[in-house]
């Protein structure tokens, strides 16, 4: 059946299911749906829009941050733009900047630097480094489905366990077991720290919230493996979105102690600039009988707004539901021992890479 005139065709298996215009552009550009409505091969291939990988020839592989309520300052993405396509991203916006939109476009153009392990090995044999851990991903997910053919992460991985760099990993994608065998090395020297984002235990929710990530039960036998094999794991109830997934955070920290992990934290929804249309469209056409109840319990969290970009607060909310969140999150981490500061990773062993020239350093 047709879809009617001037009206986009759904998207299937994606977070987005919008354009929202690019702030950066001058010139927008619309489809006119009426004169390809009768179109159906047309529209179903538009409906189903495939990924595409474009290649980033970035000449510095390393990101710094200087916010105050971000634990790290340097970070790596092998990729720009992820397949996983969470609605709720809050690193959606930066897809902008690449002239694209922050929906469809940020999850079906994705940017591969295909040069990240030797830019790595670059920054690392450097001699103005001076080494503290490097975070895996500030942005993106660094195992998003791309990983499985690039391997950009792994080789990321090859360097750093050559020059004993402490790292920490962030993802939501059990791919992270294919590098067990590094990760083990790492861990054996206190260098690697991983954290797995647990945002539901519900797979119905999360297989049309996060379209493209492991289900929750990987998420969990990950931690699983990850803790058996000696690799200090962290969980991430990230986001918790109030009215939707909040219920579940006492369930999340007990199904994380039971599988291993050793510390916990949460971070409350973040709606920033273009990610408030995307993920309000998708709770109005995947929860609407819940949308305005979201909607409203979000605003109470940001002072009757949908973000804050404030430092301090931007992470946790104010008012009354904000506060019964983080509560939560402390009770039950306690209660499951997750509480706990967990030591630092050891800087001490790290000696600089051998340069892609194979040129030792002087000095």
């Amino acid at each position: 059946m047709a879809n009617e005139p001037n009206q986009s065709p759904k998207i299937h298996g994606r977070g987005s299911g919008i354009q929202p215009a690019n702030p950066y552009l001058h010139v927008l550009q619309e489809a006119d749906w009426e004169h390809v409505a009768e179109d159906e091969e047309y529209l179903t291939e538009l409906g189903r829009p495939r990924t595409v990988y474009l290649p980033d020839n970035s000449q510095s592989i390393i990101s710094e941050n200087d916010s105050p309520d971000i634990p790290f300052r340097y970070s790596v993405n092998p990729y720009r733009g992820c397949a996983h396509g969470c609605s709720y991203c809050y690193a959606r916006p930066t897809h902008e900047y690449l002239g694209l939109s922050a929906g469809i476009d940020f999850e079906t153009k994705v940017m591969v630097k295909h040069r990240a392990g030797d830019l790595l090995r670059d920054w690392l044999a450097r001699p103005a480094w001076r080494p503290e851990p490097i975070t895996f991903s500030g942005v993106t997910d660094c195992y998003q489905p791309a990983e499985r053919e690039f391997r950009l992460t792994r080789a990321c991985l090859e360097v750093v366990l050559e020059a004993n760099q402490p790292v920490h990993l962030i993802t939501k994608n059990a791919l992270v077991l294919r590098d067990l065998d590094l990760l083990r090395e790492l861990a054996a020297k206190n260098l690697v720290r991983v954290a797995v984002s647990i945002t539901s235990l519900n797979q119905s929710l999360t297989r049309v919230m996060e379209p493209r990530t492991s289900s929750p039960a990987a998420r969990l036998a990950a931690v699983e493996e990850l803790s058996s094999a000696g690799v200090s794991t962290f969980v991430m109830a990230a986001p918790m979105i109030p009215g939707l997934n909040d219920s579940e955070l006492p369930s999340i920290l007990r199904a994380a102690s039971e599988a291993g992990a050793q510390g916990a934290a949460f971070v409350l929804l973040r709606l920033p600039t273009t990610v408030r249309p995307v993920f309000f469209d998708w709770l109005e056409r995947q929860v609407p009988d819940q949308a305005e109840k979201v909607k409203n319990r979000i605003r109470s969290t940001r002072g009757g707004r949908v973000n804050s970009a404030r430092f301090g607060e931007r992470m946790r909310g104010t008012g009354e539901i904000a506060d019964q969140i983080a509560q939560t999150f402390r009770v039950f981490a306690a209660k499951y021992g997750l509480a706990g500061k967990l030591p630092p990773l050891d800087c001490s062993q790290f000696h600089p890479p051998r340069a892609k020239s194979g040129q030792m350093s002087l000095f």
